[in-house]
């Protein structure tokens, strides 16, 4: 058996106490340290598993093996490059940097020094994603819902690279052509930058998807809608669930049907026209699985899941989106005001 590997969580916050906490349970694992600029947090992540604690992050290159760095958006280039300079592969919570300059220095010094980057993109993993994509074959339309409560996090960046960026990931993933439009909209609320957004991003395949994301919602809800010639995809990445809706062979033309009640219109809708199958699901901790292949990676050599690369072309499309929304928001701005 294979020795663990050394590793470090970089950022005791929300999602670095779970990355911490992940690898003091995984037998392939040696968390050694937890590093925060903030004492206490990094101290009661770091005793809470065993690590030990340190406020000066590269004080670790030289003692680990490998790295998560979970710091704010803002602070992505600055911490994860020495690491890389030193060829740690490094696990950058999304989104990769805070903008696509950001991102090629830090690629470029991926390439320069031989260190595997993994972006953090987590819901690859989501067990929902995983069994629809199976069955994504010609998607035509593509529907996405990312919304939720305001958190208090992420606040260096907007609701486009906190929340949308997800769904940017998933959607070039499944859509292998080149971006041709995007149009956006998008409105601060409670913070300087957009806490709503809308796009509408068309393919030269002809794939056209829409997205909102929102964190100044009520309720969470994360789900997308995929549809093909043949079929419509319904995931919910919250529930962890995925539908297949397929018309039904021979199914009667509805435009010939008059029903004469709501309760008629679904029997005949759900026991004639379509018919609706689970996709099975194998239940599984989506971040334990990102870090598993993660170290995966590192052990091996392979190529991660989500690249850093792959996370460039997402980072690439928000910044088109949030450059839509710029313009979107200069131009009212300035429109005259109805009398």
């Amino acid at each position: 058996m294979c020795e663990p590997l050394r590793v470090a969580v970089v950022g005791a916050g929300h999602l670095g106490r779970h990355h911490a906490r992940i690898y003091a349970a995984l037998p392939q694992a040696q968390l050694v340290a937890v590093a925060d600029v903030d004492a206490g947090r990094g101290r009661a992540v770091a005793d809470a598993t065993g690590a030990r604690y340190t406020a000066d992050c590269h004080d670790l290159i030289g003692h680990v093996d490998a790295v998560s760095i979970a710091v704010p958006t803002e602070g992505h280039l600055a911490v994860a490059s020495p690491f890389i300079m030193h060829g740690i592969p490094v696990l950058i919570e999304k989104p990769l940097a805070r903008s696509v300059a950001e991102a090629d220095q830090l690629l470029a010094l991926a390439d320069a020094h031989g260190a595997l980057i993994q972006v953090g993109h987590v819901e690859r993993f989501n067990p929902a994603f995983i069994a629809a994509k199976k069955h994504v074959s010609n998607p035509l339309y593509i529907h996405c819902e990312r919304i939720g409560p305001f958190t208090f996090r992420s606040l260096d960046i907007g609701v486009v690279l906190d929340l949308m960026i997800h769904d940017l990931d998933i959607l070039l993933d499944l859509v292998q052509a080149p971006v041709e439009d995007v149009q956006a909209a998008g409105v601060p609320v409670l913070t300087a930058h957009e806490d709503i957004a809308n796009a509408r991003i068309t393919f030269a395949d002809g794939t056209v998807a829409s997205l909102t994301a929102s964190r100044v919602a009520t309720q969470a809800l994360r789900r997308a809608s995929i549809f093909q010639p043949d079929s419509y995809i319904a995931l919910d990445y919250g529930q962890r669930t995925a539908h297949i809706h397929r018309k039904r062979p021979g199914a009667p033309d509805p435009a010939g049907i008059d029903p004469r009640t709501l309760d008629d219109a679904k029997a005949f809708v759900f026991d004639q026209l379509i018919s609706v199958d689970d996709v099975p699901t194998e239940p599984h901790d989506a971040l334990e699985q990102e870090l598993q292949a993660f170290l995966h990676c590192v052990a091996t050599g392979s190529a991660p899941v989500c690249s850093g690369r792959d996370a460039r072309q997402a980072l690439a499309l928000a910044e088109r989106i949030l450059e839509s929304i710029h313009h979107h928001l200069q131009r009212h701005a300035h429109a005259p005001k109805p009398s």
